[in-house]
């Protein structure tokens, strides 16, 4: 923990250093730019194989720099240079190279054999597969570094409000609506969780032309702010409705249906829906913990069934106000493990104080906590990242975790978002283990009622239940928890195996989401970035 913890202090302001601020509180950019003049070409860059330049030496030298001032970073100037794709794509290079997990299993390719930054950078990462068969690898991506901001500061995107998802295999084309953000232009006009898609455009979801998958991609995934699309739906009960639905920027309500369910036998049972570990999270969880607190709850249940990742300060921050001093006992919740050219750092702590994500300093302000030794989980295969770390943290000091619902995505990964030339980066750079040392979950969390295995998680296996609302006690996978909180921790006999696999959009309707329908692959990316506040109370 930090207060009082002077090494704790001293661990935290070493990682600002190392690391970006991902909220904004700083990146990887100078604040103070060279002038944008084309570099001399005597200094232009080359490629030989298995010779790497650093990639200091090549970063913001841009095919296509920016002017002006960055509204993201205090307004300072851009600080990009002159300089051309060859140049972005061997700075791309150099610094896979240095930060990523896997740096030996990259094959090093001429960069100029690639027509586009993007299609190099895609194939900077390793070829090898898992003993399952499944790609080692499934969370590369990049996107626009001003829709990164917009979001990691604001919690703002460009949509509808809609998370979607696919339920059923990749090939399948079933396509239903999983939760609404508040007050989002779909939630006032009547979408409602469940809601399965029929046609977008006129176009059938189950159209087999590229024409019509790209209508329905443009309707659903990446409609552009102000115009409007039509998407009819058959609700729960049946019925066909065709909404006309205008695009616009979304502010993400992350932490939603906060409410008290007294059970059968009377217990009181705090619940929550938390969909993202984003920074202006913080604020709703602490105002939900603080209502469990006068609520007196005596059991938790956190819906991370839709939650694929964020900021892991923020999952510490959670796991603190969960167990609460007395059970973290200044355990580590997190250490990471980097390649071997980066350097040993010290283990994480739980976060016991806010943070303000502006800026990644303290506020000095203590959190609420709970004192709770055991927590229910509720998840699905989007159940990513940080809230497994979230998980695998509690277990690491023996607090219960009750999984309910499917086993999670299983990303014991995370990365710093990087920035250059107006594109945000993510490749793996690091795992992590728990206090205990264990961190081997790349296949997820299972839930069983016998666990046998590191991985396995007690709780139970039991499918996505659209048919009825969020924070509803008549919703499966929320009821068979408050059954196993009722009945000494067994499950319902009636619960089903969840065969379904569900991919939920992670954000509402964004243009990151550019994929084809009857391919949905790594919908759900899931991400976790290594961000540390740099505590400092004289600020």
């Amino acid at each position: 923990m930090f207060k009082n913890n002077k090494a704790s202090l001293a661990i935290i302001a070493a990682l600002s250093g190392l690391t970006l601020a991902g909220c904004g509180g700083g990146s990887s950019m100078d604040t103070t730019p060279d002038p944008v003049v084309p570099p001399p070409a005597s200094s232009a860059p080359t490629w030989t194989a298995g010779v790497f330049e650093p990639s200091d030496d090549l970063k913001n030298f841009c095919e296509t720099p920016r002017t002006g001032n960055d509204p993201f970073n205090n307004n300072e100037p851009y600080p990009d240079q002159a300089g051309s794709a060859l140049y972005e794509k061997l700075w791309l290079r150099s610094w896979s190279d240095e930060t990523y997990l896997w740096y030996d299993e990259i094959t090093d390719n001429d960069p100029e054999s690639f027509d586009t930054v993007a299609e190099y950078f895609a194939q900077l990462k390793t070829e090898e597969l898992t003993d399952s068969g499944d790609k080692k690898d499934n969370f590369h991506f990049s996107e626009p570094s001003e829709d990164y901001f917009q979001e990691a500061q604001s919690g703002v995107t460009s949509g509808y409000g809609i998370n979607w998802a696919f339920i059923g295999d990749s090939a399948d084309r079933i396509l239903r609506v999983a939760y609404l953000e508040d007050d989002s232009p779909a939630s006032q006009i009547g979408f409602q969780r469940g809601d399965t898609v029929l046609e977008v455009d006129g176009v059938s979801i189950n159209t087999n032309t590229q024409a019509g998958v790209d209508t329905l991609n443009e309707g659903l995934f990446s409609p552009t702010n102000g115009d409007s699309h039509t998407i009819v739906v058959r609700s729960n009960d049946g019925a066909e409705k065709t909404f006309n639905v205008t695009a616009g920027n979304i502010e993400q309500t992350p932490v939603q249906n906060v409410k008290t369910i007294t059970t059968a036998n009377g217990t009181n049972v705090g619940y929550m829906q938390f969909n993202s570990h984003i920074g202006v999270a913080q604020e709703g969880l602490i105002a939900a913990v603080n209502k469990f607190k006068t609520d007196s709850v005596e059991e938790l249940v956190i819906d991370f069934r839709y939650n694929g990742g964020g900021l892991l300060a923020l999952s510490s921050q959670l796991a603190y106000m969960v167990a609460g001093s007395a059970n973290v006992q200044n355990r580590i919740y997190y250490q990471t493990q980097q390649n071997d050219k980066q350097p040993v750092e010290s283990p994480f702590p739980f976060i016991d104080e806010e943070i303000d994500y502006s800026t990644f300093f303290s506020t000095g302000e203590s959190l609420p906590d709970l004192n709770l030794s055991k927590v229910y989980v509720l998840s699905t295969s989007g159940t990513c990242s940080a809230s497994e770390a979230f998980i695998n943290g509690l277990k690491g000091i023996d607090a219960e975790v009750v999984l309910i619902g499917d086993t999670t995505c299983g990303k014991p990964y995370g990365f710093t978002p990087t920035h250059n030339c107006a594109t945000t980066y993510y490749t793996i750079q690091f795992s992590g283990v728990n206090s205990k040392g264990f961190g081997e979950y790349a296949a997820g969390f299972t839930p069983t009622p016998t666990p046998q295995f590191d991985a396995d998680v007690k709780g139970c296996v039991v499918s996505d239940d659209f048919d009825n609302q969020l924070g509803d006690p008549n919703e499966g996978i929320l009821s068979t928890a408050l059954y196993h909180i009722d009945n000494n921790g067994t499950c319902p006999v009636s619960t089903a195996s969840a065969s379904i696999k569900t991919q939920v959009q992670s954000a509402a309707g964004d243009s990151k989401q550019l994929l084809p329908l009857n391919a949905p692959d790594n919908f759900n990316r899931g991400n976790m970035d290594l961000t540390w506040p740099t505590l400092n109370k004289d600020k």
